[in-house]
């Protein structure tokens, strides 16, 4: 992103904040205070000398944040130019910024339960910048109405190509049946376990000492463990289906994809916080099928975008979402509406049979051996029915790992269809990506000393979007060279009277 004043442009009014965003600057006070809240019904009321320095640290940071908010609001200004949106920010050092609309990816709108409350929300503005970097231009509070509008004034310079459907998917709340099929079934349940000691260890309260936590743990170590254990982790399971439910819903409430204005896919989505998210179609590189395990049992998939200019990895992960967990049906029409083409990933390319050796011994050696060798050791040094414990976990592992290492062998594949180049790999997290040939920036061919004995190499795609790099892990090392110059003509051609080996190198 180039950062200058634009000084021949005509004058155009300048614009503020929303009043209210001092209101925002408040809303961190919601977490400390809710602590001393939580740790004032613990306790019974009796607060101790730590939480009432933190109720005193609370209140003077409270006041040094208003101020500077207050501040901020008055010296911070936008407006937008013929060709250009500028920001004027900074209470001692003062930064001008802008932004050529022609350079603008992105535009998310972003608005948290409190947002929603005051009736504003956050606009960022997403770029791609010199060398491939990424740069981003945030307005905090605005009124919902004006940051429509303005939204739509910074995609004004879009392509005009038509579409025959605008609308590719909406909500559906039979979707609903696959929230516990994801990560969050259990992953929730001890990630909202965990914040909840780290925030009553920092206001100095022993959560073993709360009543009910500790009587459950004496009533457990009183009982029949080969009854309350299982009890246990169906009491796991059954929070952990609600909370992935209620996750679902808060994220994909009236998710809605459409292309708003035949040249911007547009994403909405959210039930307490709201988020729209804006991709150019000039940006859009392809798409990634993403298929998990638990998911991919249920019949069920989502869909992420492969764009440019939707920011860091952690950006990307968050705005390249456009379907959430749906029916597998769903997940492909929604893959070709955005590709102009069917994405046709049922007969790739297969990878040779030393793939598969190689994933079984390295879940064998990183995986399965580890154990065994721990229970060995220990069953030589305190008792010898560890020993049969590793036995026993050696002869039932080893038909799992090979079952798992077959169906990671099964997913391996790639291909070309037509103006895009597909690659499938994963057995745990099984991905489908379609990319535009035309996007292919470079190759990189990959290769050991183990897997050039099996003749396998892995190539990489760099694209200047998404992840950045797409692999097809394991293919024949002899058919690589000729595959990355069909799917992407002209990119290899100075080595293709070189060896594999020089190409490497």
């Amino acid at each position: 992103m180039s950062e200058h004043l634009n000084t021949t442009a005509p004058q155009v009014q300048w614009h503020r904040l929303d009043p209210r965003t001092l209101a925002v600057h408040c809303g961190w006070l919601g977490a400390p205070l809710g602590s001393l809240a939580l740790a004032a019904l613990a306790t019974g009321g009796r607060l101790d000398a730590r939480a009432w320095i933190t109720l005193l640290v609370i209140a003077a940071t409270f006041a040094v944040i208003t101020a500077a908010g207050l501040l901020t609001w008055r010296r911070t200004r936008y407006r937008v130019t013929a060709d250009a949106l500028e920001l004027h920010t900074g209470l001692v050092t003062r930064s001008v910024r802008s932004i050529p609309l022609h350079r603008i990816r992105n535009v998310d709108l972003t608005a948290n339960p409190l947002h929603r409350l005051l009736g504003v929300t956050v606009l960022r503005a997403g770029t791609a910048g010199t060398g491939g970097g990424h740069r981003e231009l945030s307005l905090e509070c605005l009124a919902r109405p004006a940051a429509e509008r303005l939204r739509a004034q910074l995609l004004a310079r879009a392509d005009t190509s038509a579409t025959d459907d605008p609308v590719l998917s909406t909500a559906d709340p039979r979707w609903l049946r696959y929230a516990p099929l994801t990560f969050w079934i259990f992953g929730g349940v001890f990630a909202v376990a965990g914040g909840a000691y780290r925030i009553l260890d920092g206001i100095g309260v022993e959560p073993w000492r709360i009543g009910f936590i500790r009587h459950s743990f004496e009533d457990l170590g009183h009982s029949a463990l080969w009854l309350t254990i299982p009890l246990a982790l169906l009491a796991v399971t059954a929070l952990g289906g609600i909370g992935a439910v209620a996750l679902y819903a808060e994220n994909w409430w009236q998710f809605r994809l459409e292309w708003t204005d035949s040249a911007t896919l547009g994403v909405r989505r959210g039930l307490l916080t709201t988020r729209s998210v804006s991709i150019e179609r000039a940006r859009l590189r392809g798409v990634v099928l993403r298929e998990p395990m638990l998911l991919r049992a249920g019949g069920g998939a989502t869909v992420r975008a492969v764009a440019g200019g939707l920011g860091n990895r952690e950006e990307n992960r968050k705005r390249s979402a456009v379907l959430p967990p749906a029916p597998r049906a769903e997940a492909l029409r929604v893959c070709d509406a955005m590709l102009g083409e069917p994405l046709a990933a049922d007969a790739l390319v297969a990878h040779p049979r030393a793939a598969l050796r190689r994933r079984f011994v390295r879940a064998i050696l990183w995986c399965v051996l580890p154990s065994v060798l721990a229970l060995t050791v220990l069953g030589a040094l305190l008792t010898p029915v560890l020993l049969w414990c590793a036995g026993g976990v050696l002869l039932a592992a080893t038909p799992v790992t090979y079952a798992l290492a077959r169906d990671a062998h099964r997913a391996l594949g790639h291909g070309i269809r037509g103006r895009h180049l597909l690659i499938r790999s994963g057995t745990f997290h099984r991905d489908t990506v379609a990319l535009r040939r035309e996007a292919i920036a470079a190759w990189t061919f990959t290769d050991t000393p183990f897997s050039r004995r099996a003749g396998l190499v892995t190539l990489t795609a760099a694209v200047a979007a998404g992840e950045e790099n797409y692999r097809i892990r394991d293919m024949a090392a002899g058919e690589a060279v000729d595959f990355a110059e069909a799917a992407a003509p002209g990119t290899l051609g100075e080595f293709l009277e070189q060896p594999l080996g020089a190409a490497r190198r």
